[in-house]
């Protein structure tokens, strides 16, 4: 796969090495055809299997553990949800000279939602159905939480914001997006049980089929924590009145809704300031995110 490289530490991947690892740890696939996907995904390398089949190889060491977590949880949440998910049929281990585990999923058909929705409103209804019904799933046996990371508390990724904001300079209104940030700062924490949480519901991570959203992919920020986290679309995907649906229908809180903007300020700034010169389509998606927030 030819493509610019987006971190420092990256491992390649190609086809021959997908063909390399599917010979030697899946014969029943080793004759598929293998075509590279493009995406702008950042922390997996997406190669198509024949027909109804798709591996996943990270891109790096950080990326690694989220092949398990999506291959144990994955079947265990998908009955309970009202959209699609990935399903894992086999886990790679390292081999060929790749450092990593990866994965066989089945192929989910759609697009993402850059554009493709047909009717924003039921979209928010059908989204926020996905998010209500995460949200109810029996957290007993989740991993721990790292530190940053989805669903944490926000004033974990403070310095984080600032820096990316400085470093971005006069590429964004970096007042307004302080002010805006340090009013989510200001919100009042959740102080209920935490829930699951996707954790990264970006447009690119949304599947859309005859115009309505269908699926939803790529559970790597997959965790349990303030549910507010997954409030991102509504700024990624929605506006007007199809935000306030989404709001609406998960019955949101001032409070929730400002912690909600404020996880949209920290992946926005930190998606620029980290992917400015090596991945346009992140940058167009967090520079949209940033604008809604800030209009």
């Amino acid at each position: 796969m030819v493509a610019i490289k987006m971190h420092r530490d990256q491992t390649d991947t190609d086809v021959t090495l997908v063909r390399r690892l599917l010979a030697g740890q899946f014969a029943q696939w080793a004759d598929l055809p293998v075509v590279p996907v493009d995406s702008y995904g950042t922390d997996n390398d997406i190669y198509r299997l024949g027909d109804r089949l798709v591996a996943r190889l990270p891109r790096g060491g950080w990326a690694d553990h989220q092949v398990l977590k999506e291959h144990d949880w994955l079947p265990r949440i998908a009955p309970n949800l009202p959209l699609a998910v990935p399903v894992p049929l086999a886990l790679g281990r390292p081999a060929d000279g790749y450092p990593f585990n990866w994965a066989v999923h089945e192929w989910l058909p759609g697009e993402n939602a850059n554009g493709t929705i047909g009717d924003l409103e039921q979209a928010a209804a059908d989204l926020a159905a996905f998010i209500a019904a995460l949200r109810r799933i029996d957290t007993a046996g989740a991993h721990p939480r790292p530190a940053r990371s989805r669903g944490g508390p926000l004033d974990e990724l403070d310095e984080l914001v600032r820096r990316s904001v400085a470093h971005l300079g006069d590429r964004i209104d970096g007042k307004a997006t302080l002010r805006a940030w340090q009013e989510a700062l200001d919100a009042p924490a959740w102080d209920g049980p935490e829930t699951w949480l996707h954790g990264d519901l970006l447009p690119g991570n949304l599947l859309v089929t005859g115009g309505r959203l269908s699926a939803i992919i790529d559970f790597g920020g997959f965790n349990v924590g303030d549910p507010a986290c997954d409030l991102q679309p509504a700024w990624n995907v929605f506006s007007g009145e199809s935000r306030r649906r989404f709001r609406a229908e998960l019955e949101v809180d001032d409070a929730g809704w400002l912690r909600g903007r404020g996880w949209t300020i920290y992946q926005a700034v930190s998606g620029l300031a980290y992917y400015w010169e090596t991945n346009p389509g992140m940058v167009r998606q967090t520079s949209h995110a940033l604008a809604q927030i800030l209009a």
